[in-house]
C-alpha cells in the first residue's frame, strides 16, 4: 500500500527590497553589462562560473537561476553538483574550466587576499586576452548581482530559462 502525503516545506521568506523597482536605473544598466560580460565567452563555461560564485557568495537566486540555465543549455546535473568541491572533482572538468573555476574562486573571494599570480598566469594560458578580459568581467558582474541578491534576501524558486534581462 503506497501512502501518497503532501510534504510541507518551510514557508518562503519575504525579500527585504525589491532593489530593482526602487533603482530601475541601476538595474538596467547592470543587465547591458552583464550582457556585455557575456561576448565572446562559451555559454556552457559562463555558467559555470555564475553557479560557482553563487555558491561562494550564496546567493541563493543566482543559484537556482543559474544552476536552471546550466541545465537548460544541456549542462550535466552531475557537474554542477560537482562545483561545490571542483579543486577534489578536477576529472569532471576541463583544464580552461579548471582555470575559470580557479580564478572565479579567487576573484570572488578577496578576502583571503590579492588574485595570486599563479592563479592568473594558469587563466593567461588557456584563454587569449579579449577572453579572459570578458572572463573577469563575467566574474566581476556575477558577484554583483550576488550583492543584490544576498543583501536584498531575493527569493529563489520561481525562475524559468530564459526569464532574465
Amino acid at each position: 500500500m503506497t501512502t501518497h502525503e503532501t510534504v510541507q516545506y518551510a514557508p518562503e521568506h519575504t525579500p527585504r527590497l525589491a532593489w530593482a523597482e526602487h533603482a530601475p536605473e541601476v538595474y538596467k544598466a547592470m543587465v547591458r553589462l552583464d550582457a556585455a560580460s557575456r561576448k565572446g565567452l562559451d555559454p556552457g563555461l559562463l555558467e559555470l562560473v555564475k553557479v560557482r560564485a553563487s555558491q561562494l557568495n550564496r546567493c541563493a537566486l543566482c543559484l537556482d537561476m543559474h544552476s536552471k540555465d546550466a541545465l537548460a543549455a544541456g549542462e550535466s546535473v552531475e557537474r554542477i553538483i560537482q562545483l561545490g568541491a571542483w579543486e577534489e572533482s578536477r576529472h569532471f572538468y576541463t583544464e580552461k574550466e579548471l582555470a575559470a573555476l580557479e580564478l572565479t574562486d579567487a576573484v570572488t573571494v578577496l578576502t583571503d587576499g590579492f588574485v595570486p599570480d599563479e592563479v592568473y598566469e594558469t587563466a593567461a594560458k588557456q584563454f587569449e586576452e579579449a577572453e579572459l578580459a570578458q572572463l573577469i568581467a563575467a566574474i566581476t558582474v556575477i558577484n554583483a548581482w550576488n550583492r543584490f541578491g544576498v543583501t536584498c534576501r531575493m527569493v529563489p524558486g520561481h525562475y524559468t530559462p530564459g526569464d532574465h534581462g
